[in-house]
């Protein structure tokens, strides 16, 4: 934000925030320094992960490394706890967060959404072994979701998505008990045990169950509809409206030039940028 722009909302009688009057500070900063510091999560396969080299892969990951490139930046990563991360006021510990979030209404207040930059359905998954054949058969069930998250905001009835042009949100399933964990894949942990043994089901990302069974969870996903599908956003905390509006920039550029649609399908073997 210039001092001539900032002269003109004094004239007009428009008070600026303290926070605003340094819009454009990060990329300022990222451009000169060189350095992008992006928030992550560091235990949701194939989103991100760490490696046997104790390394941070996975598509959020990758995804990351090619917004720090388009910047002339180099990224690194931190994994604070999720509502942390999601909760805003990050004072400067990191520049974006890229953890596959969804824009919600509660976040919209806390955190700013730079872009969309793919989609998520949501599916049930349960034990190899179980009878279940559809959605009806988990009333009454004990249902696993990663607390915290838009899995448990749809248990609970709770999910309100701030996006444009994304489908309402349907409920068909009444839980006899909702377990909740601290990260997304303790609940598969309970549900690989057997059939009811912990817990009946699991709410998740289709991605990260399909990617539990790569990995040889005895689970498998309920026939039928998607529980909901959701977009993820690049956040950014509050404060630098330039900063946002550039990370939109290049999400869209990366949309464009099917930079998204390469990395999701080299991931999830599925191209879920749309």
């Amino acid at each position: 934000m210039t001092r001539m722009f900032l002269a003109v909302l004094t004239a007009l009688g428009v008070t600026v925030a303290a926070g605003a009057v340094s819009a454009g500070e990060t990329l300022d900063r990222v451009t000169s320094s060189g350095a992008l510091k992006v928030a992550t999560n560091s235990g949701w396969p194939p989103q991100s992960f760490l490696d046997d080299n104790n390394e941070m892969v996975g598509f959020d990951i990758d995804v990351a490394n090619e917004i720090a490139k388009r910047l002339g930046a180099e990224a690194s990563f931190e994994t604070p706890e999720w509502a942390v991360m999601t909760g805003g006021h990050w004072h400067g510990r990191w520049d974006l967060a890229v953890g596959s979030i969804t824009p919600t209404k509660a976040r919209a207040g806390v955190i700013d959404f730079a872009g969309i930059y793919y989609y998520s359905p949501y599916v049930f998954a349960v034990h190899e072994d179980s009878t279940a054949a559809s959605t009806a058969d988990l009333n009454g069930k004990k249902i696993g979701v990663e607390t915290g998250t838009t899995s448990e905001d749809y248990i609970r009835r709770q999910l309100q998505i701030d996006a444009p042009d994304a489908p309402e949100v349907t409920y068909t399933l009444e839980p006899g008990e909702v377990l909740t964990y601290a990260d997304s894949m303790l609940p598969f942990d309970d549900l690989r045990l057997g059939d009811g043994v912990r817990v009946d089901a699991v709410i998740a990302p289709e991605q990260t169950v399909m990617g539990a069974i790569k990995n040889g969870y005895p689970i498998k996903v309920l026939p039928g509809d998607y529980a909901f599908k959701e977009p993820l956003v690049v956040v950014a905390d509050k404060g630098d409206p330039e900063w946002t509006a550039k990370l939109g920039g290049i999400i869209q550029d990366m949309s464009k030039d099917g930079t998204l649609s390469a990395l999701t399908t080299k991931w999830y073997g599925k191209d879920y940028s749309h």
